[in-house]
């Protein structure tokens, strides 16, 4: 089968130490910091083998992520951008969707035609963090197109317990075609929902929201705050083009970051004014730029707000904890998107009509075309980027 595969060579970086289990099964916990010249390719794999109680799934979409676009990219030493969990040579391709072609043996309540898609973190379920409600914590993680084989592939084997049908979108969308696109857009959607309502608590219907960063994250967290009842929500970014996508699933006022420093504006400012100088009650740090974006999160707080954070990024950022204690706020930090129903809830969303996540996909290439995707989605000026084999 085609599949795209990445790969590296193991060498940490000076100062950098890695356990002996981790080099023996060269598992690095902080890819930034280990992964030089990461390499990818398209190639002709074997299809996978599936076990009892597994599913063959045929891919129908896979989404582009940061993450994976990070992955690829180097830094300025020649290592992998990606600070999180990877395991190589693996394909890459978390976002997916397709259709159950086979099954285990062990089986019982999938069949071959359903329309399913699948968590990307395969937690074990038997680790104390699983055991006590943090399976996006599990001490046996592994991740799709991460540590294990991924979505951009033909096929993909998949543990039923991490797969959920979508079948009942086909109500709303009315097509395979649109159904398996919305279906690949529930694993980033379900990560900005497990950050808004799981980790950070959520918001009274009527708050103000700002989202920082129009990526695929930063837009779900737009459409979720939308359809949870937020009054105003905010969104900036550097790209013109995603913040036109952001006004398209439900903010209200979008900017430029880099526009507003051109006139000497702040992006705290500008969130300020629009609420009256009361700050926001939930922030969403989405960009993966903490040490840009915290300072203006900060200095507009509401008080009791919250700030959660999705994006990643191998850098440290300042905070004032001040800021926090006078205005009896929080800081939430939030990975993953597994556990307390946020699957069905985010897919029960879809099917409902409230959201469109569709609405967020500016470009569409064959999985024969993924080098040109992957090319594309590196210049950050798409809002999600799908591939359908």
């Amino acid at each position: 089968m085609l599949a795209s595969l990445l790969e590296a060579t193991w060498k940490p970086r000076n100062g950098f130490s890695v356990t002996k289990h981790d080099e023996g099964e060269k598992r690095a916990i902080v890819g930034s910091r280990i992964w030089f010249n990461p390499n990818l390719r398209l190639t002709e794999l074997e299809p996978p083998r599936i076990g009892p109680k597994d599913l063959l799934i045929k891919v129908k979409a896979c989404g582009i992520c940061g993450s994976d676009v990070h992955m690829f990219e180097k830094d300025s030493e020649g290592y992998m951008l990606y600070p999180g969990l990877t395991k190589l040579p693996v394909v890459i391709g978390h976002e997916f969707s397709g259709e159950v072609t086979q099954v285990g043996k062990s089986v019982a309540d999938f069949k071959v035609g359903d329309m399913v898609t699948a968590e990307e973190m395969w937690w074990c379920g038997k680790c104390d963090p699983c055991r006590t409600g943090y399976p996006n914590q599990c001490k046996n993680l592994e991740e799709v197109g991460f540590t294990v084989n991924g979505g951009f592939a033909e096929y993909i084997a998949v543990h039923l317990k991490y797969c959920w049908k979508i079948n009942d979108l086909m109500s709303v969308y009315g097509s395979e075609e649109k159904a398996y696109e919305a279906g690949s857009l529930t694993e980033p959607t379900a990560v900005s929902y497990n950050a808004l309502f799981i980790r950070a608590g959520g918001f009274k219907p009527g708050a103000n929201v700002v989202v920082y960063g129009a990526g695929p994250i930063g837009l779900a967290s737009v459409a979720l705050a939308k359809a949870a009842g937020a009054e105003k929500v905010i969104c900036f970014d550097i790209s013109d083009p995603r913040l036109q996508v952001a006004k398209l699933v439900g903010a209200d006022y979008t900017f430029n970051s880099w526009e507003l420093s051109k006139k000497g504006v702040h992006a705290f400012e500008k969130v300020l004014e629009l609420t009256d100088g009361m700050g926001a009650d939930m922030h969403v740090e989405a960009a993966g730029a903490p040490d840009k974006t915290l300072p203006d999160m900060e200095k507009s707080l509401a008080i009791g707000g919250k700030i959660a954070v999705i994006g990643r990024a191998d850098v440290r950022a300042a905070i004032y904890l001040e800021s926090f204690q006078v205005r009896a706020s929080q800081i939430f930090g939030s990975q993953g998107h597994s556990g307390s129903g946020i699957f069905p809830s985010v897919i029960r969303l879809f099917a409902s009509g409230k959201m469109d996540m569709t609405k967020i996909i500016t470009r569409r290439y064959a999985l024969s075309e993924f080098m040109d995707a992957i090319s594309q989605a590196s210049k950050r000026v798409d809002s999600k980027i799908t591939v359908r084999p």
